[in-house]
């Protein structure tokens, strides 16, 4: 046993180099352990492993005697399918050969077959040409048998359908049977189109169409005679007659267009029957504005625009109250009234394509015309109700040579409309000066026309039918608030020795009126929409950075930003000067004031009513008439601004220059808490409720000086000891904050309390 136990414990030390395997030891030490009893299980416990021994065994016989079998039917799988795949090799090359000999003996079939087929579909195509033949000459012939019986609207309604297979056949391979088609279509066209015209035209005649007077001065028209239902009924028939002819006239002629570079909207041909009632009119506008006629003059375009305004207006009730009702009937979508505008339109933008190369270097002449223009384009739209999708002259002003030429002829005049107004002797005097109610801006005549000049160039280009186009013109305004702007700098440069001056209040006010102006016109729809375009166009060329990209998609800037913020410069320096100027003198005047002997002024009591320092008069004498001069002279918001700065500035130098620059005695401090409260605050009563609460250095520090000496004694007492008990940088204790706000100060710093008391030449003797 001791054995045991030596071997046990070398066992536990050292396991990696003991002879017994490791995990024997624990097998036996878990088995028999310490205690000798357990030795008799020795017998049970070979028997048991003897037993596992003889399993393990088996087990390792069973398993070395499966595996090969399984690896044998492994390969005999592998052998089967090798065999498997080889028949199949063998088949798929039978097949092949067969199918291969199968093709060669039917390729003949074959070649034979695709023939059959081919000559198949030859007589089918054939057989459907054909048809498409029978069936244009079977329409054909009808419309024949009707104009033979003058059934014209059941010939018109076939030729409608001749023009719609037309237009199935356009994607057709077959030249001669659309040739075929087209020709029969204008065929039957033209036979119909010139009866039924001639027929309409006979009964326009009838109705003394065209009008070449105004409504009350047409002879038939509108008017009833005897034979009014039969030549109305006429109308109609034969309108709706034409109005079939619409498809088969949109196949054979072609509107006549402008070139690309007017980049003119998309617009349907004007309806047949419009086109034969407008064709005396086109003849008159032809003869009368084209050629060497005497009413064919580049420097009268009012002329033919008037014209063609004269024949919408002329027209408009018959077109509304005859021919709308026949259009509705028919399911037209079309507009009677709008339909004859546009068609005279067109007449117009021909003409002016014509003219404006021959006008492009004659500002004169050139300005007038635009100007013409944008009063036709004014009228058409606001009286005739014209739409803003259908060709207009915007269009051929647009066009890049025309529209260059517009830019700068429109600076050219603007620069000369701003020298004018700014050399007129009455530049700087407003126009209604003596109506008090108008005239709370102040603002001179030069500013107020120049904004009219800025709102009339909005006005001419508003209709223009691109934003790109607008934003050029856009610019144009912006460089000329900016050219204003300098030149307003440079005549209050001028004026500058005299900033109290009427002309110098006159600049000002019309920097502020632009300012202003502008600042609405950024709320504007037109210029929001602007904001929009000019958003798009910068994102697309990375022109600004993400940010004013950003303050322009939030509409926190506007298109008028840049100036606005220069104007507003230029007004606050010219205010500061203003206030500087002012400042001046008023310090100048309170010299006297400043050495007041404010020790050795008798007591309120010993005075029987206080007065005024005398030498505090040409102070505040100052300060009255400035004030009411600037009042006179700026407007509102301008004199607002003025007075508000003036008084921080005075309430500061008193403070510091006068106040806390000398002692007072109880005398001293009324006399100085009278001359501000009952004198200097009041002059600023006029322009608000309470002027004590733009000048509270002064205000409080009287406040201090004026206590009496029990309050005086207490405050001081409450200072020292807050003082006392905080760290430097802490110099407000709630304590002595509270006892400075139920005094009414709320301004001054603790330590500017603590100098005002000491300021304060008579104190009690405490001292027992």
């Amino acid at each position: 046993m001791a054995a045991v136990n030596v071997t046990k414990k070398e066992v536990f030390r050292d396991p990696d180099r003991c002879d017994i395997p490791y995990y024997v030891s624990e097998f036996v030490e878990r088995e028999v352990g310490n205690d000798y009893d357990s030795l008799k299980k020795l017998g049970s416990l070979i028997e048991k492993l003897s037993e596992n021994k003889k399993q393990l065994e088996e087990q390792v016989l069973t398993v070395s005697s499966e595996v090969p079998k399984r690896i044998q039917n492994a390969l005999k799988n592998a052998e089967d399918s090798k065999k498997n795949l080889n028949r199949l090799l063998e088949e798929e090359t039978l097949l092949s050969d067969s199918i291969s000999s199968h093709l060669e003996k039917a390729e003949p079939w074959m070649e034979d077959l695709g023939v059959l087929i081919s000559q198949v579909e030859e007589i089918e195509r054939h057989l459907s040409y054909l048809k498409w033949i029978s069936r244009i000459e079977e329409l054909s012939d009808n419309i024949q048998q009707y104009l033979m019986t003058n059934n014209v609207p059941e010939a018109a309604s076939t030729l409608a359908s001749m023009a719609e297979l037309d237009i199935k056949l356009q994607e057709s391979s077959c030249s001669h049977l659309l040739s075929f088609v087209r020709s029969t279509v204008k065929f039957w066209h033209k036979i119909l189109k010139d009866k039924l015209s001639s027929d309409f035209e006979e009964v326009l005649t009838q109705l003394r169409w065209p009008f070449v007077g105004p409504p009350q001065s047409q002879a038939f028209g509108l008017t009833a005679p005897a034979n009014a239902s039969d030549v109305y009924n006429n109308l109609e028939m034969l309108f709706c007659q034409l109005l079939k002819l619409q498809t088969s006239d949109e196949l054979l002629t072609k509107p006549k267009q402008l070139p690309e570079k007017y980049a003119l909207p998309p617009s349907p041909p004007i309806i047949l029957p419009i086109q034969i009632m407008l064709n005396p009119l086109q003849k008159r506008f032809r003869y009368h504005f084209t050629g060497n006629k005497p009413t064919n003059v580049l420097s009268k375009p009012e002329w033919y625009l008037t014209q063609v305004l004269m024949w919408i207006g002329n027209h408009a009730k018959f077109l509304d109250d005859k021919i709308q009702p026949i259009l509705d009937k028919a399911g037209s979508p079309v507009n009677a009234g709008l339909e004859f505008s546009r068609a005279l339109v067109m007449l117009i933008l021909e003409k002016l394509a014509a003219d404006i190369p021959f006008l492009l270097y004659d500002d004169t002449l050139f300005c007038h015309l635009v100007d013409e223009v944008l009063l036709f384009e004014r009228e058409l739209y606001s009286v005739h109700g014209y739409l803003s999708s259908f060709p207009s002259c915007m269009h051929i002003l647009s066009e890049e040579s025309c529209f260059q030429r517009w830019l700068t002829v429109e600076k050219k005049f603007a620069l000369q409309k701003m020298d004018s107004m700014l050399s007129s002797e009455a530049a700087w005097v407003s126009q209604y000066k003596d109506i008090s109610d108008v005239d709370e801006m102040k603002v001179p005549d030069c500013a107020e026309t120049f904004m009219t000049l800025l709102l009339v160039i909005t006005d001419r280009y508003k209709n223009l039918p691109t934003a790109s186009r607008k934003l050029q013109f856009l610019g144009l305004q912006k460089e000329l608030v900016d050219d204003f702007r300098i030149r307003l700098t440079q005549v209050m440069k001028e004026e500058s020795r005299d900033s109290l001056g009427f002309r110098y209040c006159a600049i000002l006010n019309a920097v502020n009126y632009i300012a202003t102006v502008l600042a609405d016109w950024a709320d504007n729809v037109f210029f929001l929409q602007l904001q929009q375009a000019e958003l798009e166009v910068c994102a697309e060329s990375d022109a600004v950075s993400q940010l004013q990209l950003g303050q322009l998609a939030s509409m926190e800037s506007s298109v008028f930003d840049e100036m606005i913020n220069l104007l507003e410069r230029l007004k606050h320096d010219m205010l500061s000067r203003q206030v500087y100027h002012v400042f001046k003198e008023v310090t100048d005047a309170a010299k006297l004031y400043k050495k007041e002997r404010w020790l050795s002024l008798p007591s309120q009591a010993e005075q029987a009513v206080m007065s005024l320092s005398s030498t505090a008069c040409p102070m505040l004498l100052t300060v009255r008439d400035r004030l009411l001069q600037l009042e006179q002279q700026l407007c509102h918001s301008l004199f607002k601004i003025f007075w508000q700065m003036l008084a921080e500035k005075v309430d500061t130098y008193i403070y510091q220059e006068i106040i806390m620059a000398n002692h007072f005695n109880e005398g001293g401090a009324a006399q100085l808490q009278f001359d501000m409260t009952r004198n200097l605050f009041p002059l600023f009563s006029h322009y608000c409720k309470r002027p004590e609460n733009y000048f509270k250095h002064i205000k409080e520090a009287c406040i201090i000086l004026n206590l009496n000496i029990g309050s005086a004694l207490l405050l001081k007492e409450v200072l020292q000891s807050a003082s006392e008990n905080e760290a430097p940088l802490q110099p407000n204790q709630p304590s002595a904050t509270a006892a400075l706000n139920e005094l009414g100060v709320y301004k001054l710093a603790q330590q500017d309390v603590e100098i005002l008391l000491n300021l304060r030449a008579i104190w009690p003797n405490t001292s027992k």
